[in-house]
């Protein structure tokens, strides 16, 4: 069984059946999985919508579940992420 030690090792799966192929012989590293568990804000939050291609969708949804993440916990995640990544680049300050 190989352990999976970067969610980069994880490759975006065609089908059900070879997303279940893979995990037959992977398994995720504890640490990446305490990781990527996104502690909420204390703050309140503000509900928006978003539409998606619902094929897009699927594929997050997956892409989550092999993570043990929810899907829209884990898709904040990725916006605070690429976020971070824009104003470190930009030079901006958290305001």
């Amino acid at each position: 069984m190989k352990i999976i030690s970067d969610w980069n090792e994880v490759p975006d799966f065609e089908s059900d059946e070879e997303e279940h192929a893979f995990w037959n012989g992977h398994a995720l590293n504890p640490r990446l999985i305490n990781g990527s568990v996104h502690a909420p804000d204390s703050k309140e939050s503000t509900t928006i919508t978003l539409r998606f291609d619902p094929r897009m969708l699927s594929r997050i949804k997956r892409i989550a579940r092999s993570r043990f993440l929810n899907y829209q916990s884990m898709m904040k995640q990725w916006l605070a992420e690429r976020m971070e990544e824009e104003m470190r680049k930009n030079g901006d300050q958290d305001s």
